[in-house]
């Protein structure tokens, strides 16, 4: 399976929710015993982490992944374009890619 490209938009100061349903062969993924990360960063090989994405496996059996950043945080990220990828990891150690893509950050004007 190679990775997915998802480019989305973050607003910033503004909470950030998504919910992925990783599928299968056409069927949702049973992800129980996995775990998901994912982080931005300003270019791919930068080491400092501008975000760290809260990712939670919200239905197991569904395949269901909820990804979100709180407002806190998306109000301390400099309006930009980032990298970002997700992975999961199996209770086996197996890490597997499942998106990547590029982030633009709205600037928040009402602060």
């Amino acid at each position: 399976m190679s990775a997915g490209t998802y480019n989305f938009i973050i607003d910033q100061g503004a909470t950030f929710t998504r919910q992925l349903t990783v599928k299968e062969n056409n069927s949702a993924m049973d992800l129980t015993g996995y775990s998901v990360a994912s982080k931005m960063r300003s270019t791919h090989d930068s080491s400092t982490v501008v975000g760290t994405f809260t990712c939670t496996i919200s239905n197991a059996s569904g395949g269901i992944i909820t990804v979100s950043m709180p407002s806190s945080t998306t109000a301390a990220i400099e309006e930009a374009i980032y990298v970002y990828d997700l992975e999961i990891t199996s209770g086996a150690g197996i890490v597997t890619r499942l998106l990547q893509g590029q982030i633009t950050v709205n600037p928040e004007v009402t602060r």
